[in-house]
């Protein structure tokens, strides 16, 4: 059976608000990290090289938040493959304290795109092959 993709953050200064728990926007960030890591890390495909000609723009996000984080606590962060269509993908997240509580979870839909030179043209771009097998081994039903 695939795992998701895991990593662990730690909470800091720079995340928190004059309560000392983590302002909303930041969790975003967060998430933001965990799916740039994922296309680095699992599918070879770094944001440096991907935005050179494409990109993998955030098309729709559903977020719940369940859970205060705060200053110093390590979250682990999840991510999995829901569904994989021509030029998108849907995800699901979920960010875990400590204690294995739910902090947040949510889903969240990429596309791959094209972008053209002058920068004005933006279309999907349907995956590589290589790319959707890779992505594959997250698919988590």
């Amino acid at each position: 059976m695939n795992q998701p993709f895991t990593e662990q953050e730690k909470i800091r200064f720079k995340h928190v608000d004059y309560a000392g728990i983590v302002f909303y926007p930041r969790f975003l960030e967060m998430l933001n990290d965990l799916v740039e890591d994922w296309f680095e890390e699992a599918l070879d495909r770094p944001f440096s090289k991907i935005h050179e000609t494409n990109g993998i723009p955030t098309v729709d996000l559903k977020v719940q938040f369940k859970k205060a984080a705060r200053l110093g606590e390590v979250l682990t962060k999840k991510l999995w493959v829901i569904n994989l269509g021509g030029a998108s993908i849907n995800c699901g997240f979920r960010f875990e304290n400590h204690n294995n509580e739910i902090v947040l979870e949510g889903e969240v839909t990429l596309v791959n795109v094209a972008i053209a030179e002058d920068r004005n043209n933006i279309k999907a771009e349907p995956f590589s092959e290589e790319i959707k097998k890779k992505i594959m081994n997250y698919l988590i039903t």
